[in-house]
């Protein structure tokens, strides 16, 4: 089981239902628009986000998500950031945003393994799991596979 090595923002987010928000990068034209829209049913219904909002698409859906007031939990794959975008940190001053890492400072990049310890740590610390998409083959592929067998909820646009 991973660890969160550093963290800053609101712990007691760590106590609600959480759901992880998962998606490869690459995705087909026709999900994007869905994961626009599932952000904005997620951030009316108040419901607590887990993800590493990385990719383009991720980073869309935390901008939607930002514009709420509900929980979010960004899940990085290298060591805290030095520096915060203005939306972050106003999420922050509002107790509604905590950023965790499983890697301290000296990790500054985001390398494929990095991003596969943080997705793993992202899938042991949610309630369920919302994959937007996953490639055939892919690394979000094999999580889900392998964490299939732990009676978590997975779900996607296909099946719900």
């Amino acid at each position: 089981m991973l660890e969160i090595i550093a963290y800053l923002g609101n712990t007691e987010l760590l106590k609600l239902p959480k759901t992880a928000f998962l998606c490869s990068r690459q995705v087909p034209a026709g999900v994007v628009l869905k994961c626009y829209d599932w952000a904005i049913a997620q951030r009316e219904a108040g419901h607590c986000i887990i993800s590493g909002f990385h990719s383009q698409l991720e980073k869309d859906v935390l901008h939607y998500l930002l514009k709420g007031t509900q929980p979010i939990i960004l899940a990085l794959a290298r060591g805290l950031k030095k520096r915060l975008e203005p939306e972050s940190k106003d999420a922050l001053n509002e107790k509604r945003l905590l950023i965790v890492t499983p890697f301290d400072e000296k990790v500054k990049r985001v390398t494929r393994e990095t991003a596969n310890q943080r997705n793993r740590l992202m899938a042991e610390l949610a309630d369920e799991i919302f994959v937007a998409y996953a490639l055939p083959g892919g690394s979000i592929e094999k999580l889900i596979t392998d964490i299939s067998h732990t009676g978590k909820t997975i779900s996607s646009f296909k099946t719900g």
